[in-house]
């Protein structure tokens, strides 16, 4: 190419800030001109929404300015939501202008899975965004408010959580933790609230080690959650889920982890795609297009057993890091390297002072994994920001 080739990257999740922040330090001055886009000006730690949701941490806690983290010498920021892809084109339209590329990242994150199952998308909320967080928790408050206001209606005080998964059960962990301050400040029997958690595979944190998923489970019993194992959510309504069993539950909330799928655009550009994500090479790139890298939720990598990899934040920083290489080798002339997940564990926390985990061959629970993901949560701040964002964000 006789000019700079153009790098766009779509989406700041933990794969397209971890491309761009890698690309900065590998790239030199003028040998590429890169563009992040993403709809909101802030990247947002995705693994600490439950707690905002819950009320139990503020959610400015869980974002960050993207302007702190970037080098505006070396990357262009352009805050804009995107509307099309034209891989064929090689252009990315916006809501407010045109973006043309040499080389796309395709970072925009997944969006809930509903299952096809009727009402979710109209009446339950999720756990996906800053936004939809705080409307989540405001919500939550609002229910106990209008308590007072009508206390025959015991269904604003029902919770449920569909989806008993890591996000599901670290939700209800927070949640069952804040019921007792609701109930001081809004001076209402504690013994009115009532928390579902609802999964339809046999078992909470499907395919997570037996032992710590049931001391999980006896832990937010404890707490006062209610769990409905091997039980599907048949339909969503305005007035609560009706189960597989026929059960109907009442309830004013209905947040539903149930799972994520890739992201609409995708299908709609032409990719070839299974539950909207992208199946990529040992590269990361399309199979389609050979300048198309898709990382996260949107990109669909298997293990040795022919199984996807979940989707998960761990392996979206993962790909970020390769991704960014694979970059600069391609506009240099040099050999990629293929992707590698490692898997170097995975901790859920149950609320204040209580996790499970499993990190490397050990398995942790109690206080011990809560430390353990306090000091994980570090560690990716250390990644993103260096010392001062761990000064600014990181807690112990």
């Amino acid at each position: 190419m006789s000019r700079i080739p153009r790098i766009v990257i779509l989406g700041a999740g933990y794969g397209g800030i971890v491309t761009a922040l890698r690309l900065q330090k590998e790239l030199n001055y003028n040998e590429a001109d890169v563009t992040l886009v993403n709809k909101h000006d802030y990247h947002y730690i995705t693994t600490h929404l439950h707690m905002p949701a819950a009320g139990t941490d503020h959610p400015e806690n869980a974002r960050v300015d993207i302007s702190k983290l970037i080098d505006e010498f070396k990357i262009d920021f352009v805050k804009s939501t995107v509307i099309e892809i034209r891989p064929q084109d090689r252009k990315v339209i916006l809501e407010d202008g045109t973006l043309s590329y040499d080389y796309l990242v395709v970072g925009l994150g997944g969006e809930p899975e509903t299952f096809g199952i009727p009402g979710l998308k109209e009446y339950a909320m999720n756990i996906r965004s800053i936004n939809s967080v705080r409307l989540i928790r405001e919500h939550i408050e609002y229910q106990f408010a209008q308590f007072k206001r009508d206390s025959s209606r015991p269904e604003l005080l029902t919770f449920v959580v569909g989806g008993a998964g890591f996000t599901g059960i670290e939700f209800v962990g927070e949640l069952a933790d804040r019921v007792p301050e609701l109930c001081r400040e809004f001076d209402v029997d504690p013994k009115l609230v009532k928390i579902y958690n609802i999964e339809a595979a046999p078992t909470a944190m499907p395919g997570f080690d037996p032992e710590l998923v049931q001391y999980a489970i006896s832990v937010l019993e404890k707490k006062g959650v209610i769990f409905k194992l091997a039980t599907a959510i048949k339909e969503c309504t305005p007035d609560g889920v009706v189960l597989a069993t026929g059960e109907e539950i009442k309830s004013g909330t209905v947040v539903w982890t149930g799972g994520i799928r890739g992201n609409r655009l995708l299908e709609e550009a032409g990719f070839e795609t299974m539950r909207g994500r992208i199946k990529v090479d040992k590269t990361l790139r399309s199979t389609q297009f050979d300048n198309v890298f898709v990382i996260g939720d949107c990109s669909l990598i298997f293990n040795e057993e022919g199984r996807p990899y979940p989707p998960t934040a761990q392996i979206a920083m993962q790909q970020g890091v390769t991704c960014a290489h694979n970059l600069t080798a391609a506009i240099r002339g040099e050999p990629m390297k293929e992707f590698k997940p490692q898997i170097k564990g995975t901790v859920a926390s149950l609320g204040k002072g209580e996790a499970i985990g499993i990190v490397g061959k050990y398995k942790l629970k109690g206080a011990t994994a809560a430390f353990m993901k306090k000091i994980i949560d570090m560690r990716y701040l250390y990644i993103i920001g260096g010392i001062p964002l761990v000064l600014r964000k990181g807690r112990l």
